[in-house]
């Protein structure tokens, strides 16, 4: 499987930011029945990306349609270990994607809750933020 990242940026590094404030879009279930949607910010690398996509895929075993929702746009740089200070900014070490509260991860349909509940929770451990299960049909009784 190919690595989770960009095929072409403006710029090979960007500033650190902050990560404030509620997800302004991609919020909602846009695509599937069920979704894993996150209650706190950070910080999702590839790799979480990915782990989390396979455990999916795992549990369901070729049945129903996953949509991955998040995407890693951020490079991450690293100076290596025992470098001493100066010498500019370190190379691109890892991609993340930046994730704020209500952001919806991973997105299910064709399968019913109780195998999406499961896939969800499977995928809930390889991600370093808290989440919640979030399905059509609860939303809607809002």
């Amino acid at each position: 499987m190919a690595k989770l990242l960009p095929s072409k940026t403006k710029y090979r590094k960007v500033h650190k930011g902050r990560i404030r404030g509620n997800a302004k879009g991609g919020d909602e279930l846009s695509f599937g029945e069920f979704g894993i949607q996150s209650l706190d910010r950070g910080r999702l690398t590839a790799a979480q990306i990915e782990a989390a996509r396979v455990a999916i895929n795992r549990h369901l075993k070729r049945k129903g349609k996953m949509w991955v929702r998040v995407f890693p746009q951020k490079p991450v740089t690293k100076k290596p270990a025992e470098t001493r200070q100066g010498k500019g900014k370190g190379s691109v070490e890892y991609w993340c994607a930046v994730v704020k509260p209500g952001l919806m991860l991973f997105e299910l349909s064709g399968v019913p809750q109780t195998i999406a509940r499961e896939a969800m929770r499977l995928a809930d451990g390889k991600i370093p933020m808290r989440c919640r299960f979030v399905s059509r049909e609860e939303l809607e009784t809002y």
